[in-house]
């Protein structure tokens, strides 16, 4: 199959990438970013466009290489903090991005399935206990506010166009060559030799983590999978509450050497307390989570000492 990614370039995207193109499809990429042709062979790109996810772009991308049988929206706002200190910036890569894909495909690639990586901050902060997708969403942050935005542009076009959708709302996702937040925050001060670490929060946030090896093979099997409504809504969490304290002790103890932990207690704007996801969508697709957190922590730990040594 012809399998187009934007934000190919991207953390998850290339986990995509690499996975889609061992099952063998021909995998194409759209986004931001210069790719050689080393690395593209690598990755298991075919094609790639540096470029914005606009009519002119899109039609580029399939001049070189083929209609898409599938597309995978990765591109868009990737940090609450950044969307809070330029949220225009995050608007348009989110929100404009996505209304420039959607009205290319209208036109251009009706029959297409749409598979989009949203996330679980659009719930924000006002729920207790697990998340079903029915809960009622409720953005703290204008990253928040821009997945919502985007997920409504796709319910809008899957309704009046007939554009088959499949929206995931992606959880915490870590895992091996993410080079920002918490684990590579830590691995880095770790590295240094800094053995008592001071970290934001207070350590009780609890967070629904997942592999991003999961994450694609989940994001993957849906580009097949049948699908009875236009647009479906599914969490892309395992249902497993960690608090941020477990994990920098799991983490602590993959590093190899001892180290203390303490929170300074001062939370960033933006960040509910917790977010853990019903995942029960996803098991009836069926799907099952593979990679547990100890597991995927070591790995990723594995990863850092080699990548920066």
């Amino acid at each position: 199959m012809s399998m187009w990614v934007t934000g190919a370039n991207g953390f998850i995207g290339r986990h995509l990438v690499r996975l889609l193109a061992d099952s063998g499809d021909r995998v194409h990429g759209i986004g931001h970013g210069a790719i050689g042709d080393v690395e593209k062979r690598r990755i298991g790109l075919e094609h790639w466009l540096n470029g914005e996810i606009d009519a002119a772009n899109l039609n580029a991308l399939a001049e070189r290489a083929e209609q898409p049988s599938a597309i995978f929206h990765l591109a868009g706002g990737a940090s609450v903090g950044l969307s809070i200190a330029q949220p225009f910036e995050d608007f348009s890569r989110t929100v404009n991005s996505t209304a420039r894909l959607l009205e290319w495909m209208r036109h251009s690639a009706p029959n297409c399935r749409l598979i989009v990586a949203s996330s679980a901050a659009v719930y924000g902060a006002h729920h207790s206990g697990i998340l079903s997708e029915e809960a009622e969403p409720r953005p703290l942050s204008p990253y928040g506010y821009h997945k919502l935005m985007m997920e409504q542009l796709c319910r809008s076009y899957a309704a009046h166009f007939g554009l088959r959708t499949m929206v995931v709302r992606l959880f915490s996702v870590y895992g091996m060559f993410l080079r920002k937040q918490l684990l590579w925050d830590m691995c880095s001060r770790l590295q240094r030799g800094e053995r008592e670490l001071m970290l934001g929060g207070t350590g009780d946030e609890v967070r629904d983590w997942v592999d991003v090896r999961d994450v694609v093979r989940l994001l993957s099997s849906l580009a097949t999978r049948p699908q009875q409504e236009k647009l479906q809504v599914i969490n892309g969490g395992c249902g497993s509450g960690t608090t941020v304290a477990e994990v920098a002790d799991i983490l602590t103890k993959s590093w190899g050497e001892q180290a203390s932990v303490r929170f300074s207690g001062v939370v960033r704007p933006g960040d509910p307390f917790s977010l853990v996801a019903d995942g029960g969508k996803v098991r009836t697709l069926p799907f099952a989570w593979e990679i547990p957190l100890s597991r995927g922590i070591a790995d990723y730990v594995h990863w850092f000492k080699e990548d920066t040594r």
